[in-house]
C-alpha cells in the first residue's frame, strides 16, 4: 500500500510524513479528524512503497515532485510533519492556489535557525556524518533516533531496524534543501498568504522553536501552537492533541 486514506469529511487533505516513516504514521491523527476531512497519506519518496529515488538528483526536488502528484484536484488542507512539513511548505509556496490551509508540524528547515538551538543540533548531529563516512549505518541510525525518534534503535524489532538502516542515507541527502535552502523557500515566505499553523512540542529540541519563530516572522498569515508534554514525534505520541490543534485551526 503506497497511499492510506481516512475520513469522509467535506474537505480534502494531504498528509506528508516524517523521514524514515511511512503514510501509516498519520493513522492516530487521522482518526480524530475523520469527521472533518477526507485524507490521503502517501508513502514519500524512498519510504515504504513510495517511488524509488534517483541518487544522482536532489532529493528534495524529487520528493516534492512525487508528493505534488497526490494533491487533490480541489484546494486542499496540506499537513506535514518534520521533513514532510518542509515538502508541504514547498508545495504551498510553488502552488498556493491548490492549498486551502497549511499545517507545519515541527518543520526541520534548519536554514531558518541560527541561534544556540541550531548550534546544539549541529553538534549532536555531527556523529551521524562520521558514522556514515565509516560505513557504520547502525550507529548513524542510533544518532538520528537519539535526537528525533521516540525509541532507542537497539530496542526496535529487527525488521524495523533494517527499514531504518536501508534509509539512513536520506538525512544527508536532504541537507542541500534543509540546511542550504537550495529550494529557496525562505526568500519566498512573504509571498505565501495561505493560512498557516505552526505546531511544535513543548519538549522538542530548541532548534524547532528557532525554526518556527523565523517562519512565523516570514509568513504573513501564521499561527503558532505548542503541544504540552510532546516532543518531535507529536503526531505519533500525542495524536489527539495534535489533531485538536489542527481541528481548532481549521
Amino acid at each position: 500500500m503506497s497511499v492510506r486514506h481516512w475520513g469522509q469529511g467535506a474537505e480534502p487533505a494531504l498528509l506528508l510524513h516524517c523521514t524514515l516513516a511511512h503514510g501509516g504514521a498519520w493513522a492516530g491523527v487521522a482518526r480524530h479528524l475523520a469527521h472533518r476531512l477526507t485524507m490521503s497519506a502517501p508513502d514519500l519518496l524512498a519510504h515504504g512503497a513510495g517511488p524509488e529515488a534517483d541518487r544522482n538528483r536532489d532529493f528534495h526536488d524529487q520528493a516534492s515532485e512525487a508528493a505534488a502528484r497526490h494533491l487533490p484536484d480541489a484546494p486542499a488542507h496540506l499537513i506535514g510533519h518534520s521533513f514532510g512539513a518542509t515538502l508541504a511548505l514547498r508545495l504551498a509556496v510553488e502552488a498556493p492556489e491548490r492549498v486551502r490551509s497549511l499545517t507545519l508540524i515541527e518543520p526541520v528547515l534548519f536554514c531558518a535557525a541560527d541561534g544556540p538551538g541550531r548550534a546544539a543540533h549541529d553538534a549532536h548531529f555531527a556523529p551521524l556524518a562520521a558514522a556514515m563516512t565509516d560505513g557504520d549505518l547502525a550507529e548513524a541510525a542510533r544518532v538520528f533516533l537519539g535526537l528525533w525518534g521516540t525509541e532507542d534503535f537497539d530496542d526496535l524489532p529487527k525488521a524495523q531496524q533494517r527499514y531504518i538502516i536501508d534509509r539512513i542515507w536520506i538525512p544527508e541527502a536532504t541537507e542541500p534543501a534543509l540546511i542550504q535552502d537550495r529550494a529557496a523557500l525562505l526568500p519566498r515566505l512573504g509571498d505565501l498568504y495561505v493560512p498557516t499553523l505552526l505546531i511544535e512540542g513543548a519538549h522538542s529540541p530548541p532548534v524547532i522553536n528557532e525554526i518556527n519563530t523565523r517562519l512565523a516572522l516570514g509568513l504573513p498569515n501564521a499561527t503558532r501552537v505548542r503541544i504540552a508534554g510532546a516532543s518531535h514525534m507529536a503526531p505519533i505520541t500525542h495524536p489527539a492533541e495534535t489533531a485538536a490543534a489542527i481541528d481548532g485551526f481549521l
